[in-house]
């Protein structure tokens, strides 16, 4: 049975100090690889001037193509693959896909305004201070924005240029406003519909809590995005968003354009394995319908908060089959909310060993290719679990 190891007594209670020199050594390993990589041509800039090709790329030229007036254009996986060539200003071999809903050309086209690699950094580090700020809200101490910084999915994000940082940024921002602005909560999830995939739960949660106010503000944001973007696009932008689904579907998850063991999901772990398709998709959906029920009995509940926020984000990684290391930044956000708990009520015992095992998995696998970052997620909800089933009174 588990037990805590910090009385109430010590609510707040400090880190220990190997946490903080950890992390500062990992944040120093990041802005050491990304340097070195800058000037080794691996990152952003070639060593012959030309621009090095990366996730970024796809978000660039779809927001060409809607300046242009051809926002249809870029779902069109020829079209949109010539755009990408005139962006970096030269061919390259494989093809970065835009799978986003219309709503997001809104920010794809205001980054294209931009000189590329501009935009590139533009897109990363700007949407680094949300990231920063939610876990930093979440924790409720300087302490956390080391403790984001310093979290290994940044590193894969920074490098790719992805939405790791706005993803986190949002469902963090959103949970840790939830009780007290739930309103404001709901426009954040609104936003995240942008990345859909990893809002699944997020109706159900809120439902299950009575939190209808971030219901009506979500959907009335969700709409006014959609609304807006037929406007600006056309409704050829959503029928062809709509066709592309099962084009990229069939591409990433049934023929594997990408390596299998890059997706961070059970899907990809059974696919790296050698699992059918069949049999991925059976354990996917059976791992959705799982933690979709264990999230509405949670928020239903009278559980601490806390638990119930930190379930709902690791929730929303695990729903999903279609998920990659950067993505993984979210899961920042359940952590800080076990780590907020820890700090006030006590940790239970090797829960910090534990919180350190999620990073290092996820910081090896470049050197490990297998998707050890969907393990690493798997230790995240055991911690969440054993929260939630240890004794009430052990933590009160």
């Amino acid at each position: 049975m588990a037990v805590y190891t910090v009385s109430a007594e010590r609510a707040g209670a400090p880190l220990p100090r190997l946490v903080a020199s950890v992390c500062v050594a990992f944040l120093a390993g990041h802005i050491v690889f990304l340097v070195g990589s800058l000037i080794d041509g691996s990152w952003l800039v070639a060593r012959d001037g030309g621009r090095v090709p990366s996730d970024f790329v796809d978000v660039w030229a779809a927001g060409r193509l809607a300046l242009d007036g051809h926002a249809a254009s870029a779902y069109d996986w020829a079209t949109h693959k010539v755009a990408e060539e005139s962006a970096l200003g030269h061919a390259f071999d494989g093809y970065f896909g835009w799978h986003y809903p219309p709503t997001f050309f809104f920010v794809a086209a205001v980054l294209a305004l931009l000189p590329y690699t501009i935009a590139n950094l533009v897109w990363t580090f700007g949407t680094l201070p949300a990231y920063l700020v939610a876990v930093r809200a979440i924790i409720g101490d300087r302490i956390g924005y080391l403790l984001a910084a310093a979290f290994p999915a940044v590193l894969a994000n920074a490098y790719e240029g992805q939405n790791g940082f706005l993803s986190a940024g949002l469902i963090g921002g959103a949970l840790v406003l939830l009780e007290e602005q739930p309103v404001l909560a709901g426009v954040l999830i609104g936003l995240l519909t942008y990345k859909p995939h990893l809002g699944l739960l997020f109706p159900i949660a809120l439902v299950a809590g009575g939190y209808w106010r971030a219901i009506a503000a979500a959907s009335g944001v969700a709409i006014l995005m959609a609304a807006a973007s037929y406007l600006a696009f056309g409704a050829e932008a959503w029928s062809a968003f709509a066709a592309n689904i099962p084009h990229a579907s069939q591409a990433f998850l049934s023929a594997g354009w990408a390596d299998w063991s890059k997706l961070q999901t059970a899907f990809g772990l059974v696919r790296t394995l050698g699992g059918n398709e069949t049999l991925a998709w059976s354990v996917q959906v059976a791992f959705a319908v799982l933690v979709a029920g264990a999230i509405a009995v949670l928020w239903r509940s009278r559980l601490p908060y806390d638990i119930k926020a930190a379930a709902l984000g690791v929730g929303a990684v695990l729903a999903t089959p279609y998920l990659y290391t950067y993505d993984l930044v979210v899961v920042a956000v359940p952590l800080a909310f076990l780590i907020r708990f820890g700090r006030a009520r006590g940790f239970l015992p090797h829960e910090l060993a534990a919180m350190a095992a999620v990073c290092l998995l996820i910081l090896i696998f470049p050197f490990f290719k297998a998707p050890v970052g969907f393990v690493a997620v798997l230790i995240v909800t055991a911690l969440i679990a054993r929260h939630a089933l240890a004794p009430r009174h052990a933590a009160a």
